[in-house]
């Protein structure tokens, strides 16, 4: 299909356009949808003020903007494969991405939880997966191709001095048309899900954490114990023990929050399968929840994460009422200046609560509060209200990142609320 076959920009009034949850409702008057890389170009170049919207799956304000949102997946779809690297538009979701790969061998190191959100949004939010050696989505990046303020091209590529800056960079450089990224050869994968491990002070959380290519721990914070540890290995592997890490193996599927369907969750109970079906926790095919629900999430130092978890615990009365589950997860460090891994190997320490702002907001208090003195840097697309002064302190790249985005967008065109509250003047 050629260029001039695709429709023409679609500009749709939208006053309640909202993100997947439905917390934040966007303040742009419209919602384009080019399709072809020629009208996105014309539309940057024409706005005052726009952002990209990916899936919206954030939880946060992030893509808002009072001018003009855009949403790329109307670009047509492609997966172009040379060698180990592979080219692919931005707002295709990871599913349609991985099966492409897969078909031609290729694999990406690390996944998300939900395969259907967009390549370009999760990597620009600093989106991850688990795994010990296992960095965020946007280390396997290599190049970024930007449509700049000016509506021309630009492409980013890792070893120029802006590419630390641009492959997580939360849209402030301009929009994303397309991707390349690192793959490796095509995997197998088993996972488990083990049952009632107990925290026994979070002594042995950096064992539990090594013990598998991606572990993902949740917790209701209600016990003293992880309720369920899902345990991926890279074939060919071993089962775990039947008594691992004091645990029990489930004997049927699980789904980490109570009362939601299991058959939404991956293949569980040690059936191998391809890299792309067992890395995330939901299947592709199904709706990974309602979206009824709020998140937050915050990353600190590895070497610091079993006194952070004690802190955790210690407020556990405040968060439980309100937690729908938590999720505790291990991150390699990078070099992506608003990574929440960067320069550190992180423990990724997550809460799904309730749909109810005002009940949660003093959850997310108390738990901001108690990670604190470990340097806890939040997730960009998840709800917190960490100072922005103390954001400058957490991130010592975020001066270096909102010089390049002046330079890149000295008018503010990709800017928002957000990003002008967190970014140094």
């Amino acid at each position: 299909m050629d260029a001039g076959s695709f429709p023409a920009v679609t500009d749709t009034r939208s006053t309640t356009t909202r993100n997947w949850a439905g917390n934040v409702v966007f303040s742009a008057g419209r919602l384009h949808r080019p399709g072809t890389v020629e009208q996105l170009q014309d539309l940057v170049a024409g706005s005052d003020r726009i952002r990209a919207l990916g899936t919206g799956h954030s939880f946060s304000p992030v893509a808002d903007t009072t001018g003009d949102l855009v949403s790329v997946a109307g670009l047509p779809p492609r997966v172009v494969v040379d060698g180990a690297l592979a080219t692919v538009t931005a707002g295709m979701a990871y599913v349609a991405v991985t099966r492409a790969l897969h078909a031609a061998g290729r694999a990406l190191p690390n996944l998300g939880s939900l395969p259907h959100i967009s390549v370009a949004g999760a990597c620009a939010t600093g989106t991850h997966g688990s795994g010990d050696a296992n960095g965020v989505l946007a280390t396997a990046v290599s190049a970024v191709e930007l449509v700049t303020a000016d509506g021309s091209l630009r492409t980013v590529r890792r070893g120029d001095p802006d590419f630390p800056g641009a492959a997580v960079s939360v849209g402030a450089l301009g929009v994303v048309a397309a991707v390349t990224l690192d793959t490796v050869a095509a995997f197998d994968i088993a996972q488990w899900v083990m049952l009632d491990i107990p925290f026994h002070g979070f002594d042995a959380l950096p064992e539990l954490l090594a013990e598998g290519y991606s572990v993902s721990a949740f917790t209701h914070w209600e016990r003293e114990v992880f309720d369920q540890v899902w345990l991926k290995r890279r074939m060919p592997a071993d089962p775990p023990e039947p008594f691992w890490m004091g645990g029990v193996p489930a004997t049927g599927p699980r789904h980490m929050t109570r009362g939601e369907p299991t058959g939404h969750c991956t293949d569980q109970l040690g059936r191998p399968g391809p890299w792309h079906e067992r890395l995330p926790h939901f299947r592709a095919g199904f709706t990974p929840s309602s979206g009824a629900e709020l998140q937050s999430e915050y990353l600190v130092p590895r070497d610091r994460a079993v006194a952070a978890l004690r802190a955790v615990r210690a407020v556990a009365a405040r968060i439980a009422p309100v937690l729908l589950v938590s999720e505790v997860r291990s991150v390699a460090a990078d070099d992506l200046w608003l990574s929440a891994a960067y320069g550190r190997d992180s423990v990724a320490v997550h809460f799904t609560w309730v749909p109810d702002a005002a009940a949660v907001a003093p959850a997310v208090t108390a738990v901001e509060a108690a990670l604190d003195p470990f340097d806890a840097r939040p997730h960009w697309g998840k709800v917190f209200t960490t100072p922005p002064q103390r954001l400058r302190e957490l991130l010592p790249r975020l001066p270096a990142f909102a010089e390049l985005a002046r330079a890149a967008d000295p008018t503010g065109k990709f800017g928002n609320a957000m990003l002008d509250r967190c970014l140094p003047a």
